[in-house]
């Protein structure tokens, strides 16, 4: 069993542990994440994109409403290739009683969340398919974020910092001398060996895996609830801003322009296992009912994809253990010294993407209290690799870039049209992710991800794998199957009308063509 000793490990690789073992590097300490699959795999990367102005919770939550505001501002900063300045509108529309409109920009104030009333008319001038009869309108200063652009980049600074990164490596127990725990035993899934990190610190980070994480060293009663959401792209960019409705939070009450795609989100149901989340019909036909009503004809327009996130929310005693809508969306600490009488070792759940890190800040200043070693919080301040002197992102960024780097097609071949990823991007993706996998190319290049869900650039990207020698003809051949099976998660639900028509076109292709079903392909089945 290889060793590796250092001062803190982080288990969890979605935005907040990221957030965390980019912080804990900052501060200069020894750090190794671990994370199961690929970074931003798992709640982060299964959410609308929306990055929150606050003024979805100024009447439900007000505390995080206030601090989804300032990480707004502070994300934009350091992570500006990953944001997107959309702006935001809360929206009364012709279905929607004034009430909760009559006290928005008072809470709003209260929140310390800027927001500013317009008229119908200048709402619908700025988004033309909005509700013509809505009645009230109010600007705020939502985004679109790329969550996995924005783990990527914080993860890419904690590593410029000293940190270790661990992708695919399972945590399987947590080992305590006494009190105190001392180490954590992972498995590597792709190499197949167990690795054991000697630290003085555990931060768990496991999002709605927290509670499983903790019963690990021996803390058991850690109630995460996963609160299931559904979320649905269609295949245009029917507004250029955030749409909230402006009602009490309820279901597929937002809708985010993302890249050349919107989604409407998001439904809030109680799930059983994190692993197992089903994308029910009928939660399809809510989103796209919810959409008709912001935007009329919604339903026009050809659904291209629907997945489903978990929230990690932390029991509240308040409310009933089904009812997750109305869980508090701040974040808890969970201190296991105190609680469960073991030393060193946090759990943190709750919060939102957009307070990913603040959430880091707190953990890792209890963390440094309890080592006695305090030591200044700096990630407010710079700007994550690759970021330095950017804009924040804009829709037509890498049409701009194509058409003006004047390379031979060669060099700047676009191999998936949808997203305008070329050859190069994918070459420069592979470079830094092992193994050749398709769906952790996706994940950092938007390979498959536009109206077309990898119909034509999925074999094209396998081909550029296996030429590359990164991987031989058998498992080039798996992983493109693999790709496509998790490509038809999300499609199937939605099939109807002309997606239809695109699923058998991209049917036809792969199979009437390449016949992918029967291609030679590893005895046993490719799965990561």
């Amino acid at each position: 069993m290889r060793t590796i000793k250092t001062d803190v490990v982080v288990i969890g690789g979605g935005s907040t542990g990221v957030g965390v073992v980019r912080d804990v590097a900052m501060r200069g300490f020894g750090v190794v994440l671990v994370e199961r699959g690929d970074l931003c795999h798992g709640t982060s990367a299964r959410f609308h994109g929306l990055l929150h102005s606050g003024g979805r919770y100024i009447a439900s939550d007000p505390e995080s409403a206030t601090e989804c505001a300032e990480e707004n501002l502070i994300l934009k900063r350091i992570h500006p290739t990953a944001i997107e300045d959309t702006g935001g509108l809360f929206v009364t529309t012709s279905v929607d009683d004034e009430d909760y409109a009559d006290q928005f920009l008072a809470r709003a104030a209260a929140a310390k969340v800027p927001a500013n009333e317009i008229s119908p008319s200048q709402a619908l001038r700025r988004e033309p398919r909005l509700d013509p009869g809505l009645k009230r309108a109010f600007e705020v200063a939502d985004g679109a974020v790329d969550g996995w652009q924005m783990v990527w980049g914080a993860a890419r600074s904690a590593i410029a910092h000293g940190a270790t990164v661990l992708t695919y490596h399972r945590v399987t127990r947590i080992l305590r001398a006494d009190d105190h725990v001392e180490a954590v035993i992972c498995h590597d899934e792709r190499g197949g060996e167990d690795v054991r990190i000697e630290c003085a610190f555990v931060l768990n980070c496991g999002g709605p895996w927290a509670g499983r994480i903790a019963e690990m060293a021996d803390c058991h009663g850690v109630e995460v609830v996963p609160g299931a959401g559904i979320m649905v792209a269609m295949n245009h960019r029917l507004t250029q801003t955030v749409l909230n409705r402006c009602v009490w939070p309820a279901d597929g009450d937002i809708l985010v322009p993302d890249h050349p795609v919107c989604i409407i989100g998001t439904t809030d149901v109680k799930a059983d296992d994190p692993d197992n989340l089903p994308i029910l019909p009928e939660q399809v036909q809510q989103m796209l009912d919810a959409g008709e009503t912001m935007i009329p004809g919604f339903r026009k327009f050809r659904a291209i994809h629907a997945w489903v996130g978990a929230r990690p929310l932390v029991k509240d005693s308040r409310v009933a253990s089904t009812d997750t809508r109305h869980m508090a969306r701040g974040m808890s600490i969970i201190d296991h010294t105190t609680r469960d009488g073991v030393a060193g070792m946090l759990s943190i759940a709750g919060g939102k993407l957009t307070t990913y890190r603040l959430m880091a800040e707190r953990i890792v200043d209890i963390m440094c209290d309890q080592m006695g070693d305090k030591r200044p919080c700096t990630t407010a301040d710079e700007v994550v690799p690759g970021a330095e002197g950017r804009p924040l992102h804009t829709i037509g960024h890498r049409l701009y870039s194509v058409e003006h780097t004047q390379r031979a097609p060669g060099d700047e071949q676009i191999v998936c049209e949808c997203e305008l990823v070329t050859h190069k991007m994918i070459e420069k993706t592979m470079d830094a992710v092992a193994g050749g996998q398709l769906d952790d190319v996706r994940r950092q290049s938007r390979l498959g991800m536009g109206p077309c869900q990898g119909g034509f650039c999925s074999q094209r990207a396998t081909g550029i794998s296996h030429e590359r020698g990164d991987i031989d003809a058998d498992r080039a051949n798996g992983l493109l199957r693999l790709f496509l099976k998790n490509r038809w998660i999300g499609l199937w639900p939605i099939l109807n009308g002309a997606q239809v028509k695109q699923a058998a076109l991209d049917n036809w292709i792969h199979e009437g063509t390449l016949d992918v079903e029967h291609v030679p392909a590893p005895a046993e089945e490719v799965v990561r």
